[in-house]
C-alpha cells in the first residue's frame, strides 16, 4: 500500500499505550507527512476491526509483548496484497529470516534493504549498543568471530517498562542493581547474530536510578587479539565504517583525552544519536570499546521512527 500522492502517510502503532509506543506517536505527533490512525480502546481486542483497520494503514509499528507481536503480524499478513508494512519493536522477530534486521548502519546496503522490505524488527537497545561496537571490528578481522567476550552495561530505568518505571519513580527500587545473572537476557542472541559472533558473549546488563540514557561497555585485552592492534586501529575501523556523518559517531582520541576518564550515560537522551568511543592503555595493552545512547532514542523510539521513514522512503 502506498500514499495517494500529496497525502500523509496512514501508520498505526499497535500498543501506543506503552514507554515505546507513546514515545513514537510524540515524535511523530507534530509530522504532517505521516497521520497516526488509532482504533478506538473498546475495539482493541477485536481482531475483525484491527484487521480491517490494518487494510487502511502503510505501515504498523507493533509496540507489544513478543507474543501479542506475532499475533498482530500474522493478522496483517493474512490481508495478502493488502497488507501494509510491518515494523516490530518487540523481541519476537529480531532473528526470523524473513524480517529484515531495522538497524541502518549496520552495513552496507542495509538501509536500502530496510527501504524495500515488508517486515522490518526494530533493534533492542543493549544490542544496538553492543552490534555497533562489534560488527565494524570483526568485519575488519580486528577481533575474531570466535573470541570470548564480556559486553557490560548500564540502562535508565524506562527500559524496564511500566513496572520498574512505577518502582522507581515511587522510590522503591534500588539506585542501582545488576540484574539478569542467569546469563540468558533477551538481546544476546541477536547480538550473536548480528554481530557476526559464534563465540556467545558474557553479557552483564544493570539498571540505574535515572529515567533514560545508556552505556555499553567491552573490554579487550590487546594482545590476545590477532595482530596485536592499538586503539588507534580499533578506531579507525569504527571511523571508517560510520563515517563522518549520520546517528553513529565515532569519537576521537583527542576528543576523549578532555573527558578525563569519566563518561556519563545521559548526554544523548531525546536523541538519536549514538556515540562510540575506545578507551586505551597502550602501556598496559588493555582497552574498552564503549558506546552511549539514549535507550529510549537509538535504543527503541527513535530507531523506530528511523526505520519508518527509510520505509516509507521519506529518508
Amino acid at each position: 500500500m502506498s500514499a495517494k500522492s500529496g497525502m500523509p502517510h496512514k501508520v498505526f502503532i499497535d500498543g501506543e499505550s506503552g514507554t515505546t509506543g507513546l514515545l513514537i506517536r510524540e515524535m511523530l505527533g507534530a509530522r504532517s507527512d505521516i497521520k497516526i490512525v488509532s482504533i478506538a480502546p473498546e475495539h482493541r481486542k477485536d481482531t475483525g476491526a484491527k484487521k480491517a483497520l490494518m487494510a487502511e494503514v502503510n505501515v504498523v509499528i507493533l509496540c507489544l509483548p513478543d507474543d501479542a507481536a506475532k499475533e498482530s503480524a500474522a493478522l496483517a499478513v493474512s490481508l495478502g496484497n493488502s497488507a501494509p508494512k510491518l515494523l516490530d519493536a518487540s523481541t519476537a522477530h529480531r532473528l526470523h529470516p524473513d524480517w529484515t534486521f531495522g538497524f541502518p548502519e549496520l552495513g552496507a546496503g542495509q538501509a536500502d534493504a530496510i527501504r524495500g522490505a515488508p517486515r522490518v524488527s526494530n533493534p533492542g537497545c543493549y544490542a544496538t549498543g553492543a552490534i555497533a561496537l562489534l560488527r565494524p571490528l570483526i568485519d575488519a578481522s580486528l577481533i575474531p568471530s570466535d573470541f570470548p567476550l564480556t559486553i557490560n552495561a548500564v540502562s535508565g530505568y524506562s527500559g524496564g517498562g511500566k513496572s520498574m518505571i512505577a518502582e522507581y519513580e515511587a522510590r522503591t527500587a534500588p539506585d542501582f542493581e545488576l540484574y539478569s545473572l542467569s546469563l540468558e537476557h533477551k538481546h544476546v542472541p541477536e547480538i550473536v547474530l548480528h554481530s557476526k559472533l559464534q563465540c556467545r558473549p558474557i553479557f552483564v546488563p544493570s539498571v540505574g536510578d535515572f529515567r533514560q540514557g545508556m552505556l555499553v561497555s567491552i573490554p579487550l585485552h590487546l594482545d590476545r587479539l590477532p595482530g596485536k592492534p592499538v586503539g588507534q586501529d580499533l578506531e579507525a575501523a569504527l571511523s571508517k565504517h560510520y563515517g563522518a556523518v549520520g546517528f553513529v559517531r565515532t569519537i576521537a582520541a583527542s576528543a576523549i583525552v578532555a573527558e578525563a576518564g569519566k563518561l556519563e550515560p545521559q548526554s544523548l537522551n531525546n536523541t538519536n544519536v549514538m556515540e562510540l568511543r575506545v578507551y586505551a592503555n597502550e602501556p598496559r595493552r588493555h582497552a574498552v570499546l564503549v558506546a552511549r545512547l539514549d535507550n529510549l532514542g537509538k535504543g527503541a523510539s527513535g530507531a523506530a521512527v528511523q526505520n519508518l521513514d527509510l520505509m516509507l522512503a521519506l529518508s
